[in-house]
């Protein structure tokens, strides 16, 4: 497996292309919009600038990891040479169905197909495509890479032998892959995000403040990041989307969103990425500084 293609050039997108760029791989980043793109390559050379600065890589490998990029805004093209494509979109059900029809029709017939989902059915994505045995969620951690972590999601067609040969590349990335089974929100969403989504209750209820309850998690339970403050830098319209998922999932009532987050969305206060969300990231590069403290 040599060549890549990873779909989406935001935030998880541009950072699994420089993760598997930096490893050697041959990367195709595709987005639809080139200015998307621009920022993506921006964002990855600023990344790999600061990992310079702290002496975990060199110069050369810089060099190296922004030769190994290519970028497309078409999508046809971007993916006809690779052997793994791996969508990173937003999370959005109806995008990813459309994604996965194109790459299906577009990419070479042994190539393995994977989203970057925290949440949304394997098997439904794999649903649309000629080979749903092919089909594998490989769900990496932001700031991608920084984190160790990538869930991996067997579909229910998923193949033994794909699944081994995601294992396998991931522990080439210097990742720790885990496996688990294709249900709404997988583990890592099931867990974080009803605790996210009680901390915005228990805002919503008056019983603290957001720096209290922020900090109460990080002075009292060792969190790195409180979790109004994690869901500002996840997004607020992502947490929004993943707690609707799994809750018409299961339909039960302790996954439905809050209506403070809810609220947030529809008034677009989306956290980091908007300049507003629990925090105030009006000021210059304020958003930017909340993701600095991984890198």
């Amino acid at each position: 497996m040599k060549h890549i293609a990873v779909i989406g050039a935001g935030t998880m997108g541009n950072g699994i292309a420089h993760v598997f760029a930096q490893n050697g791989y041959q990367v195709n980043l595709i987005d639809i919009s080139q200015d998307s793109i621009d920022r993506g390559i921006a964002t990855i050379t600023k990344n790999l600038d600061r990992l310079i600065a702290k002496e975990r890589i060199t110069e050369s490998t810089k060099t190296n990891t922004l030769n190994n990029i290519n970028t497309f805004t078409d999508t046809k093209k971007g993916v006809s040479n690779a052997d793994l494509v791996i969508e990173a979109a937003t999370e959005n059900e109806n995008i990813k169905l459309k994604i996965f029809e194109l790459i299906d029709a577009s990419a070479p017939k042994d190539a393995i197909l994977a989203t970057n989902t925290s949440s949304i059915s394997i098997t439904k994505i794999a649903s649309v495509t000629n080979r749903p045995e092919k089909v594998i969620g490989m769900h990496f951690m932001n700031p991608v890479p920084i984190m160790k972590l990538v869930e991996i999601i067997r579909g229910y067609s998923t193949s033994d032998t794909v699944t081994k040969t995601i294992m396998e590349v991931s522990k080439k990335l210097n990742k720790v892959p885990l496996e688990v089974n294709d249900y709404p929100g997988f583990v890592a969403n099931r867990i974080l995000m009803p605790m996210i989504n009680e901390a915005m209750e228990t805002l919503y209820n008056g019983v603290a403040g957001v720096y209290e309850i922020d900090n109460v998690m990080k002075l009292g339970m060792g969190h790195p990041m409180g979790p109004l403050q994690l869901a500002d830098f996840i997004g607020l319209d992502v947490c929004l989307s993943i707690l609707n998922v799994m809750y018409d999932g299961f339909k039960n009532p302790k996954y439905a969103p809050c209506p403070l987050l809810v609220n947030m969305v529809q008034a677009g206060k989306l956290g980091a990425k908007s300049g507003e969300g629990f925090y105030d990231y009006a000021e210059s590069r304020k958003a930017e500084k909340v993701s600095k403290q991984f890198l």
